[in-house]
């Protein structure tokens, strides 16, 4: 057995995940033969300009992430290498800009959502996206929610999803219930996500783990990758 810490010890008491691994939860999902790499949210909104404190970086972006952001912005890229090298897909799910119309339920709970300039919908330019990428922009967290992403899955007959990006609470969490809803196996490299709370952060990487997808660094994943076959 790995005596690696797992990003939520520390965080959920040791009795609730005893009690999670007495009830059979976090069994591991495994992998399909034709993966895809998702990249949502990777944009200057979600990160700010350059590292930084999240309360420096929320005075140019109030929804940044700050240093949490650009920590995982380097997983994020270790993986896109990995998939160009192969040619296997890589789906961008961004956030869309806002306009009037976009006065939602959500809107209304964080308001700084529709005061974001136009840079900050701009993808970080280190893992931005070439024109053999797919981009889906989305207006709710799920990568799958009023978006043709599923189409797109079922065309590239992609049986496994690598969720990176953020928030680990919000859009990738959502995007892994909705995938493991649709029978996607799905894996979050837990060092390839990022979140405004490291709290919020590691209790959801626990969640998903109990329950909906495989949980592992990034430097793990890769080595899971390479057994597979190339893309064509």
């Amino acid at each position: 057995m790995s005596s690696r810490k797992r990003p939520w010890e520390g965080v959920v008491p040791d009795d609730e995940i005893e009690t999670y691994r007495l009830a059979g939860l976090g069994e591991p999902g495994g992998f399909g033969a034709r993966p895809a790499l998702v990249v949502i949210d990777v944009q200057y909104r979600s990160v700010g300009e350059r590292p930084q404190p999240i309360r420096e970086a929320i005075k140019q972006y109030s929804v940044s992430c700050g240093e949490a952001g650009w920590h995982a912005v380097a997983h994020i890229r270790s993986l896109v290498d990995v998939f160009r090298e192969r040619n296997w897909p890589i789906l961008y799910p961004y956030v869309a800009p806002k306009g009037a119309h976009d006065r939602d339920s959500f809107a209304a709970k964080v308001p700084g959502v529709m005061a974001i300039p136009a840079r900050g919908y701009e993808f970080v330019e280190e893992i931005a996206p070439r024109q053999t990428d797919i981009v889906i922009p989305k207006k709710q967290a799920s990568a799958f929610f009023g978006t043709s992403f599923a189409s797109y899955l079922i065309g590239l007959k992609v049986d496994t999803l690598i969720l990176t990006g953020c928030t680990t609470s919000g859009c990738v969490r959502a995007s892994a219930v909705d995938g493991c809803q649709l029978n996607f196996k799905i894996v979050v490299p837990e060092d390839a996500v990022f979140d405004r709370s490291p709290t919020s952060h590691a209790v959801n990487l626990f969640d998903m783990a109990s329950k909906y997808a495989d949980v592992m660094p990034t430097a793990d994943l890769v080595k899971r990758l390479h057994p597979l076959a190339s893309g064509s």
